[in-house]
């Protein structure tokens, strides 16, 4: 019995706790626009929040193209139970709105967060106006690093934010078709970004599924966007996934439906890249925005503790600031 102890022990300390559901106890605040309510938010908004009285980060999270921000809500309370406030605005109705329109609408939620948040979130929590940092799924990970890179003329240039992450960001159908505004240069490490970044990608996201064409094409997916940004940089590539695998399961309506059948999709348990995805989201927020470097470090040095499978390799590139 105690050798059974020691390894189930021996695992529990080589297993990153990122990958695990946090501890704290969370809610979910929906938040919509209101000509009479002056704390409300300019795009409908949820936001989910540890209930612990304490003071926490936030997280702005951008969903995908036509997608819902419910969609999410596993990976987003993953986030969330290890001491993030998530605030996912939902950035389109019926049609998706053209992309400067789309990261200008960001922009605005961002300045709203900002002052009204507080008055959403529950009595004894408050946002940490310090570390802010930028995510998104998809063409939602392209909306995060454009605001990112200054392209949301809405945004009180005041706020400054600590963190990048893309999930599996897509620019657009094609280097010959991208979606406004264009960011991609096709040059190694020319964005202008001043904060660490993480590029989570997936192996099927740039395959075609039957008739529909790929959901994260080559030349517009993570690939290149990892080329483009400096150190402080990490890329994570989950090898038997698809552009939609880290969504809920059991999506509602047509939307749900679409998001379902029209990317390539893994054949393993989604449980397992709604971990990975949550886990790499948590590790690297950990790593930039609280100097807690173990976990990311930990996953690079050895991939097998990831419940996605990773290839090629994850990369941490760090600048010389991040180093000790």
């Amino acid at each position: 019995m105690a050798g059974k102890e020691d390894s189930e022990t021996f695992f529990s300390a080589a297993t990153p706790l990122a990958f695990e559901l946090g501890s704290l106890p969370t809610t979910v605040i929906p938040a919509d626009p209101s000509a009479t309510d002056l704390t409300a938010p300019p795009k409908p908004v949820i936001i989910t929040s540890p209930t612990v009285g304490g003071t926490y980060p936030v997280v702005l999270f951008f969903h995908g193209f036509y997608l819902r921000n419910y969609f999410y809500s596993d990976v987003i309370n993953h986030v969330a139970s290890h001491g993030y406030i998530v605030v996912a605005p939902q950035l389109c109705k019926i049609l998706p709105p053209g992309g400067q329109v789309e990261v200008d609408d960001a922009g605005k939620v961002i300045n709203w967060t900002s002052k009204n948040l507080k008055a959403h979130l529950p009595s004894s929590v408050n946002a940490n106006g310090n570390y802010t940092a930028l995510a998104g799924h998809s063409r939602g990970g392209k909306t995060a690093f454009a605001v990112a890179l200054g392209h949301a003329a809405t945004l009180d240039p005041s706020i400054k934010f600590s963190a990048l992450v893309g999930i599996d960001p897509v620019a657009g159908i094609s280097k010959c078709i991208r979606t406004d505004p264009e960011i991609l240069t096709y040059k190694p490490e020319s964005f202008d970004l001043d904060m660490p970044v993480a590029v989570i990608g997936t192996g099927l996201g740039p395959k075609s599924n039957m008739l529909m064409p790929p959901c994260a094409p080559a030349e517009v997916n993570h690939e290149e966007f990892y080329i483009e940004c400096k150190a402080t940089k990490g890329h994570f590539v989950a090898a038997d996934y698809g552009h939609m695998d880290m969504l809920d399961d059991n999506l509602p309506g047509f939307v749900g439906f679409m998001a379902g059948c029209m990317c390539k999709n893994g054949k393993r348990k989604k449980s397992e890249m709604r971990s990975f995805v949550g886990g790499i989201v948590v590790a690297f927020l950990k790593y930039s925005l609280l100097g807690e470097k173990s976990e990311i470090r930990q996953i690079v040095k050895d991939p097998s503790v990831s419940p996605a499978r990773l290839d090629p390799s994850p990369e941490l590139e760090e600048a010389s600031g991040y180093l000790v």
